[in-house]
């Protein structure tokens, strides 16, 4: 995902979603949220967005509801139409400290996002790029150069094949299927 936010190298706050578009005449907005639950939008909490044209502002959260595969909410001054629809493509951010502590090996897409993913035998397959989630596991997206051409591999997210994460070193281990890495 592409963002020239001013606010996407703090380290305290993780992207939750984007405005895609408004919603009826008095300034409801469409979101598409990347967070599992609403819980995180909780009425009268603040949340940060970055607007289309870089700038950054605080606001409050007035109502949020299920809609479809979104939500629609409602933000403080914002009153009409033309004030949602100037909303159009802003990314919004919480403070990390408002996300609900997981079980232990259980961890955010966005800590594992910019790992280095490497083998069992040390090999650098590349970085872990993006999450896909399938239902029964997810599917790690790696990106890297092996034997000198880039590739993309997807790595399933179970127990036999990531062998450890090191948030703290920013790496994981896997070991790989049988095939993985087989030329195509």
């Amino acid at each position: 995902m592409k963002s020239s936010s001013k606010l996407t190298g703090r380290e305290d706050l993780v992207l939750v979603g984007r405005v895609t578009g408004a919603h009826g005449i008095r300034g409801g907005l469409k979101i598409h949220s990347y967070a599992e639950s609403m819980a995180l939008y909780q009425t009268g909490e603040g949340i940060m967005l970055t607007l289309p044209d870089g700038s950054v502002r605080t606001m409050t959260i007035q109502w949020v509801k299920p809609h479809g595969r979104g939500l629609l909410m409602g933000l403080e001054s914002v009153n009409d139409r033309n004030q949602a629809e100037n909303l159009i493509g802003s990314a919004f951010f919480i403070d990390k400290s408002r996300l609900p502590v997981l079980e232990e090996d259980t961890y955010y897409w966005f800590e594992l996002v910019g790992l280095s993913v490497y083998d069992t035998t040390g090999f650098l397959l590349g970085r872990l790029d993006g999450v896909i989630p399938t239902g029964s596991n997810d599917v790690y997206v790696v990106k890297g150069k092996i034997n000198g051409r880039s590739r993309e591999l997807l790595i399933p997210a179970i127990g036999d094949v990531v062998l450890n994460i090191d948030l703290e070193s920013k790496t994981m281990i896997v070991d790989l299927p049988e095939g993985l890495l087989a030329e195509p």
